[in-house]
């Protein structure tokens, strides 16, 4: 998810290079002014509670606003990011956009300001204002615009400056320019974004072979959590020989462990491109560990996708499974199968509605032989990474 703040004194051309990003990357663009105005003329709840602020001479609240970006992000899980203009406006709003970010699993890729001397920041306004038709754009009224915006502005800046995400393009350049500037500018992100893949689906869908087919295609680092607890027993480690007790005691592996592995896995996974993630996260809490270990590491989820298979033929394959060389312990009998299937229905499946309220999961028909299984697949990621350039 590609996400930019886009600041600039008034007269600076943000109209215009929103436009630009906007068609470019398939953003979605939050103006809190107009979300506020929409929720307004729809009477919602946020809207009336607005409304009544301002009737009353009074600022909207950043609680209120809050609510409404939330709202406006989480009702738009399709979208390949947001570009915001206008907020965060004040160094409390940069907090919050923070706060909000975390929550919703993403963060904020660079601020970008069009920095434009205020004598030609004037100059184009007055000129604008023989058009526009709007009030501000007079001799009296633009230097207060430009004295507030510097006010509020610059502490914004600073936040961004010490997260080292603050960018500058020369806003007097022609457009064009403008726009090459900042295409470099977030080719430059992008490069640095991992591209993370959760596959998902239920015990005999195909997620092992078809996560393993696509990490190699696509070239990123496969990830599963059965490999790496069977390689630490197979290297003979400490954490090896504690999972063989826990195997044979027939307790699960804890999510220490687990967690570990997978934090091991990133921190040596130097130069990759990105992950594909299989058998983690299982559980609710291990998604909330998964959004954290990404976050930690400057990434987030790209991609959610799940393989979609009926029930009985997801038996019919793992009862055939079971009569071949390849079998697990875990698929010997039915009664085992069947719990398998009723583990992910009751643990696993809240967690993939969760992540298709947050950011849309894309669900892959997984009927048909596996070079058919795995185009549809294919077409989905390289959607995504399309939509990321």
């Amino acid at each position: 998810m590609l996400n930019i703040a886009l600041f600039g004194p008034p007269g600076a051309g943000k109209g215009t290079q929103s436009e630009f990003l906007i068609n470019k990357y398939n953003l979605f663009y939050i103006s809190t002014g107009d979300l506020l105005r929409k929720e307004i003329a729809e009477k919602t709840r946020l809207g009336m509670e607005a409304q009544s602020s301002i009737a009353s001479g009074g600022l909207v609240s950043d609680e209120i606003i809050v609510q409404i970006i939330e709202k406006t992000i989480t009702d738009n899980p399709d979208s390949n990011g947001f570009l915001f203009d206008g907020f965060p406006r004040t160094y409390i709003q940069a907090y919050i956009l923070e706060g909000l970010m975390l929550k919703l699993n993403t963060s904020l890729n660079c601020l970008i300001s069009l920095t434009v001397p205020e004598e030609e920041s004037v100059a184009r306004l007055l000129n604008r204002g023989k058009t526009s038709g709007r009030s501000d754009d007079n001799e009296k009224v633009i230097p207060n615009r430009l004295k507030e915006y510097n006010e509020k502005t610059l502490p914004v800046l600073q936040f961004y400056r010490d997260k080292g995400i603050y960018v500058e393009v020369n806003g007097i350049d022609t457009i064009e320019n403008v726009n090459l500037s900042i295409t470099k500018i977030i080719n430059l992100v992008l490069g640095k974004s991992l591209f993370n893949i959760v596959l998902f689906g239920y015990p005999g869908s195909g997620r092992g072979s078809q996560g393993k087919a696509l990490a190699k295609a696509f070239g990123l680092e496969y990830v599963a959590t059965g490999a790496m607890l069977e390689q630490e027993i197979a290297a003979h480690t400490e954490t090896g020989r504690k999972i063989t007790d826990l195997y044979e005691n027939g307790q699960l592996v804890p999510d220490e462990i687990v967690v570990q592995l997978i934090e091991k896995k990133l921190a040596n996974s130097t130069g990759v491109k990105g992950f594909i993630f299989k058998g983690f996260p299982r559980t609710l809490v291990q998604s909330y560990i998964l959004d954290g270990l990404l976050k930690k590491y400057g990434s987030s989820i790209s991609k959610i996708i799940e393989i979609e298979v009926p029930t009985l033929e997801l038996i019919s394959r793992l009862d055939e499974r079971s009569k071949t060389a390849n079998c697990m312990p875990y698929d010997n009998s039915t009664a085992k199968i069947v719990k398998r299937l009723q583990e992910h229905e009751t643990k696993t499946v809240p967690v993939i509605q969760k992540y298709n309220q947050l950011h849309g999961v894309i669900k892959i028909d997984g009927l048909g032989t596996f070079d058919e299984v795995f185009q549809r697949i294919s077409a989905a990621m390289e959607n995504g990474i399309k939509n990321l350039r």
